[in-house]
């Protein structure tokens, strides 16, 4: 596996004091290493297996536990991703960017990907993965029709009231909940927000500079005008029921906040 040698370091280090603790059934990797693509930059993205029976016990002690694997230099749950068994952590010196999932053993088969293992016992955790495939997030671009034009209203009320910062706000949220990912859809890649548009969708990336803005009323106001051109552009594949009166009406409030007639 060809990971940056800092990545790897960590790896080699933490394996062994991890398989000491007989609750764990199996740690695997997840992401860009999983996935071949690793940079300098990249996170560890590691899946920690525990047996069902000991799972609770090692949920309660998880920081800890890591702190006795790892030199810990800070660490929280993953609550705000909505992923409450998952710990993202800072370890070294040098700084690495680790996160552990601790998963029940029989629960490790829901995946969205397939992540590589590096260490099992008596292949429970190939066992285990063989029992389904991974069911990759998908796209809803109807879940998307139905809120967008509520979200472009209340960007304009915002620009309209002066509350620049929570309009740039919402210009960055629709970045990175609706167009990123439909413009990682239309390339055919996952769809993560804006990770890796750059390199995945470059043509769209550059079209999304425009979406950016500075803290001035007839730049964010620009800014959210360019979200609505480019969701009209890359969302009419036909397949969506659209709303056109919720269209219509939450785009003219908003080009007369942009541009008010008197």
């Amino acid at each position: 596996m060809d990971v940056p040698r800092p990545h790897r370091r960590f790896l080699d280090d933490v394996l062994p004091r991890i398989r000491q603790d007989a609750r764990v059934t199996g740690v695997a990797v997840a992401g860009s290493i999983a996935g071949g693509t690793p940079d300098p930059y990249s996170d560890v993205d590691l899946i920690v297996v525990v047996d069902d029976a000991e799972f609770d016990s090692v949920m309660a002690e998880r920081l800890p536990l890591i702190g006795s694997w790892v030199p810990l230099v800070a660490g929280f749950t993953g609550e705000h991703v909505g992923e409450p068994r998952l710990i993202v952590t800072l370890v070294g010196p040098p700084l690495l960017h680790v996160d552990f999932k601790f998963v029940r053993a029989s629960d490790v088969a829901e995946r969205v990907e397939d992540p590589r293992i590096l260490w099992e016992r008596d292949g429970r955790l190939t066992d285990a993965l063989a029992e389904r495939q991974p069911a990759s997030p998908s796209l809803d671009p109807q879940w998307i029709e139905d809120r967008f034009w509520v979200w472009i209203h209340y960007g304009a009320t915002k620009l309209g009231r002066g509350e620049l910062f929570e309009a740039i706000g919402v210009v960055t949220f629709l970045r990175e909940t609706v167009l990123g990912p439909l413009a990682a859809h239309r390339a055919g890649a996952e769809p993560r927000g804006v990770r890796r548009l750059e390199s995945v969708a470059p043509d769209a990336a550059h079209d999304l500079r425009r979406t950016l803005c500075g803290y001035d009323r007839q730049d964010v106001g620009r800014a959210l005008l360019a979200c609505v051109e480019l969701y009209r552009q890359w969302s009419g594949d036909g397949t969506v029921e659209r709303n056109r009166t919720a269209e219509e009406l939450a785009v003219q409030y908003l080009q007369d906040i942009v541009a008010p007639t008197d």
